[in-house]
């Protein structure tokens, strides 16, 4: 294809981006790991159930979400890049919109000369889910096992100086749940596995060419120690890792850490939330190999979190 290769590993990588072969496979905004809690934990999430931002990772889970929550994130790295995402979910259902947006970047023609004027670059992806337990249905028999099943339609566009293309994905995901159990006098739960194909039959089309959009396989687990220490993991289909711990010492406010591989080394997160009433901001700081570190911050309500008496009560001692 004779287009330009855009040289964006220095705004992109910034803000946790794990890019696919150029030439191989569309780069898009969904390569991009997404949400603020997640990477807090180095983005360890597909078996986690975790209000808005669950459509992001596993959308099986929005079957166990209790009614409506709405999230959003911003970040913005050595300022060239900004991504951002907006999400609303109901129980069994999402819609979330993800935005990157970058400029200001070297370009390079098919020959990996560098031409005169700089680039920008952007994608966009709207993404529609649902989770639903088979067991809800009556035809279905009772089973020995509480898992529930989802699915994402994802359409992504993007823009590359003056090409743009648009395409359309689909994404499948499952998640299982077992009891609570006990080791010894520690107590284990919230123990799941969670498992997505993303971006399956997906494809960008710019006019006359297109190219395929890179399909991924990743299997996660999580569990609760204690009731205040989670431990969470997911490995892809790439052989990429990731691992997170979030310890809570105080009911509503949280402490992680966390790692994940890539190409060009091993990435460190940190992070730290905190949750009054059912409103949650979360914090996340995530490193780079050789470039500069970036910060995301994110604002998510709950609303069946929210205690609306207990809100009442401290306006009535706060106002005259």
């Amino acid at each position: 294809m004779n287009r330009l290769y855009v040289l964006v590993f220095v705004a992109l990588l910034g803000v946790g981006l794990s890019l696919p072969g150029l030439g191989e496979a569309a780069i898009t905004v969904l390569d991009i790991e997404p949400g603020v809690r997640a990477m807090g934990i180095g983005g360890a999430a597909v078996a986690l159930v975790d209000g808005a931002e669950t459509i992001y990772h596993n959308p099986a889970g929005l079957d166990d979400l209790e009614g409506f929550s709405v999230s959003s994130f911003y970040s913005s790295h050595l300022g060239l890049a900004s991504y951002s995402a907006f999400a609303v979910t109901f129980r069994n259902w999402g819609l979330a919109v993800l935005v990157f947006n970058s400029g200001n970047i070297q370009g390079f023609d098919v020959g990996g000369n560098p031409i005169d004027a700089p680039l920008s670059y952007g994608s966009h992806a709207v993404l529609l889910g649902f989770g639903v337990d088979p067991q809800d249905f009556a035809f279905i028999p009772r089973l020995p096992i509480d898992f529930s099943i989802g699915g994402r339609i994802v359409y992504v566009s993007t823009r590359i100086g003056d090409l743009s293309g648009s395409g359309f994905a689909l994404d499948l995901a499952y998640r299982m749940t077992f009891p609570d159990l006990r080791v010894g006098p520690v107590g284990i739960s919230d123990l799941a596995l969670g498992l997505t194909a993303t971006n399956l039959l997906g494809r960008v089309n710019y006019g006359e060419h297109s190219e395929d959009m890179a399909t991924s396989l990743r299997l996660g687990g999580a569990a609760r120690i204690a009731e205040i220490v989670l431990l969470s993991s997911d490995i892809d289909l790439a052989g990429r890792f990731h691992f997170g711990v979030e310890y809570e010492p105080i009911r509503n406010f949280a402490l992680r850490a966390g790692m994940l591989t890539q190409p060009g080394g091993v990435v460190i997160t940190l992070g730290l939330g905190i949750n009054v009433e059912g409103f949650r901001v979360d914090y996340a700081y995530i490193t780079n190999p050789g470039l500069a570190g970036s910060h995301r911050v994110s604002l998510s309500i709950d609303f069946a979190g929210i205690d609306i008496n207990a809100i009442m009560h401290s306006l009535r001692r706060i106002l005259p």
